[in-house]
């Protein structure tokens, strides 16, 4: 039986990679999750997963108290964060996963702008809706959240608690997408930036959730650029994605020599019915995406 040995400067484990399940995307109450960093690795222990990356948004944050609630744990804790970035005018998400933590900085310091930048576009978004009737103020949305600045999706929940819209998905659909008239997405850096800046860290830089923002004819065009970027990986097991998404993500991996990942992109209350580990059921990551993860990063050096 093939047993594969994980060390990190939080602790060890040794996990039998046979059978085995991971999540190596979810979201904290760092971005626009709900739940703690420890509150995850308690869930992902509750879910029998084997390992599980914190991956929120344009922050390191929240990886301390996640790595330091990993050391006490079965599970694996994976150090991650999702870039947003663009693409031809398309928002395509980055995400690095082992980042050593003497670079965490380093990350806080490549998206100081870009939180500059998604300040102004909250400001102006708040703006807009108070002009159309909606009473909604800057410190309720930025109550719920521990990042640094907040996004749509605790201004969805803002507009949900004061009975302006009935869930979270019909506040986006109604008026926080775009094109709605009230949100002006901010400044993003480059998807290709994203990716050589997680290589120079040696992190594993996988395109997170494709085909959900790229149609298959743009995927042909994006991933030969992005991978001469260092590109290791894209996601083919994702909550969103049916059979035909994942066969076709595999496929397109497969085609270009890139690895697969995946993960539920759980975000708690946020994304509700949506689990850790298995998404709304069906998903099911194996271990092995983690040890080729882990394989693309120089986690150690």
């Amino acid at each position: 039986m093939r047993r594969f040995l994980t060390v990190f400067s939080y602790g060890f484990g040794i996990m039998d990679s046979m059978g085995r399940t991971v999540d190596l995307h979810c979201h904290s109450n760092f971005s626009d999750g709900t739940l703690t960093p420890t509150e995850l690795v308690k869930l992902a222990e509750k879910q029998g997963l084997s390992a599980l990356a914190l991956t929120d948004h344009n922050t390191s944050m929240g990886l301390r108290e996640f790595m330091e609630a990993g050391a006490k744990s079965s599970v694996i804790t994976i150090p991650g964060c999702e870039f947003s970035t663009e693409w031809k005018g398309k928002e395509i998400h980055i995400v690095g996963l082992f980042f050593n933590e003497k670079y965490w900085n380093e990350i806080e310091d490549f998206v100081e702008l870009m939180h500059v930048a998604k300040h102004n576009s909250n400001i102006l978004l708040l703006q807009k809706l108070n002009e159309a009737g909606y009473d909604i103020k800057y410190e309720e949305a930025e109550a719920l959240t521990d990042a640094g600045e907040f996004n749509r999706a605790h201004v969805a929940r803002v507009l949900l608690a004061k009975g302006y819209v009935s869930s979270v998905s019909e506040a986006f659909d109604k008026l926080l997408k775009e094109g709605k008239g009230f949100y002006t997405p901010a400044k993003r850096i480059t998807s290709l930036a994203a990716i050589r800046f997680i290589k120079v860290y040696g992190a594993t830089a996988i395109m997170a959730h494709p085909l959900l923002n790229l149609t298959y004819t743009e995927m042909l065009e994006f991933l030969p650029q992005a991978k001469e970027a260092g590109l290791d990986a894209i996601e083919t097991q994702y909550t969103e994605f049916d059979e035909e998404m994942r066969a076709t993500a595999a496929s397109l991996a497969e085609s270009f020599g890139l690895k697969q990942s995946g993960g539920s992109d759980f975000h708690g209350q946020t994304k509700p019915g949506i689990a850790l580990g298995t998404g709304r059921g069906d998903l099911s990551v194996p271990y092995s995406f983690y040890e080729d993860m882990l394989g693309c990063a120089d986690f150690y050096k």
